[in-house]
């Protein structure tokens, strides 16, 4: 497995180095008082759970650094607040959506990118797990430009008990969208005719990663990572209208309950109301740690008739920024705070806890096949992105694809409520992103 040097790619020639007791030596950091930053983030209630205890650990473990967390409903939240921080009540670190755009990101006037944060306070021997191949909060130079943090993928959960209260052997959903179908419908009639499945990911399940887990390519220009080809383009092939109109037969036939959001497909899994969820992986400590429900984790399905070997779903997720504008001691201090969380005992656990892909390659070696008994095809599943992935799964990029995103969100969702055929939504969802594409 390649090993990919904490920001070697990002501070070439750098030589970095650790206090023997593990944390971070910082010339610049105040001996006598503590130095106080702010952490902003918008974790579910369980995972933020963990990273409160973790946040705990890390203040009790020296007095050089506090750390004040600051929890929020949504990212939109979190935006909100920014606009409206001042000088003097500034966050030092804050959790914010990749958006398909970290170079927009990393040029807002109060960000400063980890790259450059790192050349001044340089840490040293961790390995990010992530391959640096992944374009996930990189520019295009490659350079790491937020703290991967939150880094999750779409997965396929499954009940256990429902598969086998329907007698259905062997206890795992089938890959293949055509197998899963036969499977639902013997999940419904045995049990689970409340919630054969749902799912909270509508557009991630049923365009970008339809895509990257058939090797299709997403949108034109290489997933719009070519550069000076002009715009890329969606066209929404067969492939899409084919899978659509299924999806579309499932919920009037009630195999799959609409997509629900704010966590309410979540909760119905973790609840034992449904036999399959597609979420992201991000949900699996919650399960984990729910005593009552035995589960287990596959890939997403795909088509054999369009490959014969299903690719890898685009990473996603969110990431910790810094903020520009504050003073040497506190850079250091949130330096001193993100070197700590990667070391390997603190980026394990925040694994093994939450289901955010490993931080470090050393916390994936550390984590041992017990964590891994009874979660189904979990370990192959996290072990194929410490690799450089094919083109058709490094990622992509478009021009305002939150709007984007948000409104395919609103045509996948008429369709599923009977206000559109397929085809109609795909074309109307093509053309339309086009416009917002250009849009400046």
């Amino acid at each position: 497995m390649k090993q990919h040097g904490f920001l070697g790619a990002l501070v070439c020639g750098r030589h970095l180095a650790w206090m023997s007791a593990g944390a971070l030596l910082v010339s610049s950091m105040a001996a006598a008082a503590a130095t106080d930053i702010q952490v902003w983030h918008t974790l579910n209630p369980y995972n933020s759970k963990v990273f409160e205890n973790l946040v705990k650990d890390f203040n009790k473990s020296q007095k050089d650094v506090k750390v004040e967390l600051k929890a929020f409903n949504t990212p939109e939240d979190i935006e909100a607040a920014l606009a409206k921080t001042t000088k003097q009540n500034k966050p030092n670190l804050v959790q914010l959506d990749d958006a398909r755009a970290p170079d927009d990101i990393a040029k807002r006037p109060y960000i400063v990118p980890l790259h450059i944060l790192a050349a001044k306070y340089p840490v040293k021997d961790l390995k990010w797990f992530l391959a640096e191949g992944n374009t996930f909060i990189r520019d295009a130079k490659g350079q790491l430009l937020a703290f991967p943090y939150m880094v999750d993928v779409p997965v396929m959960y499954y009940s256990i008990d429902a598969f086998k209260k329907a007698g259905l052997q062997p206890t795992v959903p089938q890959r293949s969208w055509k197998g899963l179908q036969d499977q639902l419908v013997t999940l419904a009639n045995n049990g689970s005719r409340r919630c054969p499945m749902t799912s909270d990911q509508t557009v991630s399940i049923n365009l970008e990663n339809l895509a990257a887990v058939n090797n299709q390519p997403y949108t034109t220009e290489e997933n719009g990572l070519k550069k000076g080809k002009g715009s890329p383009v969606f066209t929404f092939d067969s492939m899409y209208i084919r899978h659509l109109s299924m999806m579309i037969s499932w919920v009037r036939t009630e195999l799959m309950v609409k997509p629900e959001f704010d966590a309410v497909a979540a909760k119905r899994f973790a609840n034992g109301e449904c036999a399959v969820l597609m979420s992201t992986s991000s949900n699996l400590g919650w399960f984990k740690d729910s005593k009552k429900l035995d589960f287990g984790v596959s890939g997403l399905p795909y088509y054999p008739e369009v490959t014969q070997k299903p690719g890898n779903p685009f990473v996603g997720g969110s990431a910790l920024w810094a903020i520009s504008g504050l003073s040497k001691e506190s850079d250091a201090a949130s330096i001193q705070l993100l070197a700590w969380l990667a070391q390997p005992a603190q980026a394990s656990h925040w694994f093994q806890s939450t289901g955010f892909l490993p931080l470090t390659k050393q916390a994936f070696d550390q984590t041992d096949g017990g964590y891994y008994k009874s979660l189904g095809d979990w370990r192959n599943l996290v072990a194929v992105y410490a690799s450089n992935p094919p083109v058709m799964s490094r990622g992509f990029r478009i021009n305002n694809y939150p709007k984007i995103k948000a409104m395919f969100r609103q045509k996948l969702d008429g369709a599923f409520n009977g206000q559109q055929p397929a085809v109609t939504a795909l074309k109307s969802a093509s053309a339309e992103a086009g416009q917002i594409m250009r849009e400046r």
